[in-house]
């Protein structure tokens, strides 16, 4: 450290104020000033609480998130507001400094919530205001670069994905001499069943999928694994998924993260998640394809607690080639999807390496090293 830096401890430096509730009534689409909840801005108001740009800090919820404020602005009782001496420190100062502290790491409860005197016993290297304002500037041109770059991977990746859903969209609509018929027609529908707890195991020869277990690890396409299971001896056989079968969220807000999984094991799935089973004229994994092309969104009710029935897809057509052709489209789109994969994971990695690269700049500059 060089030798005008201080230690300080956070406490020393800055304080962090409560927000105040605003009601629902004074909060307007096209208000004036910005509300912040908090992980952000959260609507706009035309009463203003604080006339200072200055840093919010999650207080509860997304806690320990960070966001820079505007000038006039309301902050919510979920966060904190900084408050500091401006004769002595710069505000992109501090607010690079608790991006580097990591304060959601703090975070504690079953609804996290930061205790603001753990903040205040952080400790962190200061130097003189020109200093921050130095490190400021230099760190700004280089967030700036990665940014950039960040930027271009992000679409790179962006344009990855829709490649694919363009080539799926074009080989899947079909024909003139497909056939085309009614969902129904060519698929079977099974809503999932209710299993007592008592059933419930930590290990088991069949798997009992609730709506959050097709987010496991290893479940983003297929279901390989679930948080519990059932044993074959304990249920009847009309109760579990045959393989091939796809499975999605058919209740409430999980319907539009559009969820689509395969099934390959043994599987039961609970009242939440329905099941839809090609027969003989389709290709299970020509149908999970043509599946992803479905928004399971406008298929529901659109009631206050949306819901999918099988009435649901009374109207829904698929197109589709004899079988032979089917699985020779499955294997272009297998192809395309490996390729598609592999440029994910170089758009990823480089995604990843670059905010790395900016935690490590972080690191040096509170170091004294740039």
């Amino acid at each position: 450290m060089k030798k005008d830096w201080e230690v300080k401890k956070l406490g020393e430096i800055l304080k962090l104020e409560y927000g105040k509730p605003l009601p629902d009534e004074k909060r307007v689409i096209n208000g004036n000033f910005p509300v912040y909840g908090a992980n952000g801005l959260k609507g706009r108001s035309n009463v203003f609480y604080s006339d200072k740009k200055t840093i919010i800090v999650g207080r509860k919820g997304s806690a320990g998130e960070i966001n820079l404020t505007e000038e006039k602005f309301w902050p919510l009782d979920v966060t904190y507001f900084v408050t500091y001496d401006e004769r002595k420190y710069d505000l992109l100062f501090l607010f690079h400094l608790l991006s580097l502290l990591n304060l959601p790491k703090l975070a504690k409860g079953v609804k996290p919530g930061i205790n603001r005197n753990e903040v205040y016993n952080l400790e962190a290297n200061i130097p003189p205001l020109p200093e921050q304002k130095r490190i400021v500037s230099v760190l700004d041109k280089c967030f700036t670069a990665i940014d950039k770059a960040k930027a271009n991977a992000e679409q790179n990746l962006k344009n990855a994905k829709e490649l694919f859903v363009n080539y799926l969209q074009k080989v899947l609509e079909g024909e003139k001499d497909w056939e085309i018929k009614k969902l129904g027609d060519v698929c079977n529908l099974k809503s999932g069943t209710t299993i007592s707890t008592s059933l419930e195991r930590a290990e088991g020869d069949i798997l009992y999928v609730k709506v959050g277990d097709m987010t496991m690890q290893n479940n983003d396409v297929e279901i390989n694994t679930s948080s519990r299971f059932v044993n074959r001896d304990e249920i009847s056989k009309t109760q579990i998924i045959p393989n091939g079968a796809v499975i999605f969220p058919k209740r409430g807000g999980a319907i539009a993260t559009n969820k689509k999984r395969k099934i390959i094991k043994p599987t039961i799935v609970d009242l939440n998640i329905m099941a839809i089973i090609p027969k003989d004229k389709i290709d299970n994994n020509y149908f999970y394809y043509w599946f992803q092309l479905i928004d399971l969104k406008s298929l529901s009710n659109g009631t206050s607690i949306p819901q999918i029935n099988n009435y649901s897809f009374d109207e829904v057509y698929i197109p589709f080639p004899p079988l032979k052709i089917q699985q020779s489209i499955v294997r272009q789109l297998d192809s395309l999807k490996t390729q598609t994969k592999k440029l994910e994971t170089v758009y990823n990695k480089k995604i990843s390496d670059l905010e790395e690269l900016k935690k490590s700049i972080l690191q040096e500059a509170f170091r004294g090293q740039i």
